[in-house]
């Protein structure tokens, strides 16, 4: 994580950006009266997006918590998969 004031970001965007996106870096840019603003990358984003929504629904989080706790216990089972044409 890597946090720099406002002017920085200014002058420097194309290299903060570099950072999330290339190397993964949550940007927290720090700002006066304490109103700061994170930057990430897209995929980042998309990834919390996802997860916030998948967690969303507790009754379906919990089987997919279950569904994940079943494989590790080596009850999972091999199917093969048919398309309908």
């Amino acid at each position: 994580m890597l946090a720099t004031n406002y002017t920085n970001v200014r002058q420097n965007l194309a290299h903060y950006c570099n950072e999330a996106v290339q190397n993964g870096e949550t940007v927290i840019v720090t700002r006066k009266n304490d109103e700061n603003v994170v930057l990430i990358s897209e995929a980042e984003y998309n990834n919390l997006m996802e997860n916030l929504f998948v967690r969303s629904n507790t009754h379906d989080y919990q089987r997919l918590l279950d569904s994940i706790a079943h494989l590790k216990a080596g009850k999972g089972k091999m199917r093969e998969l048919s398309v309908d044409e």
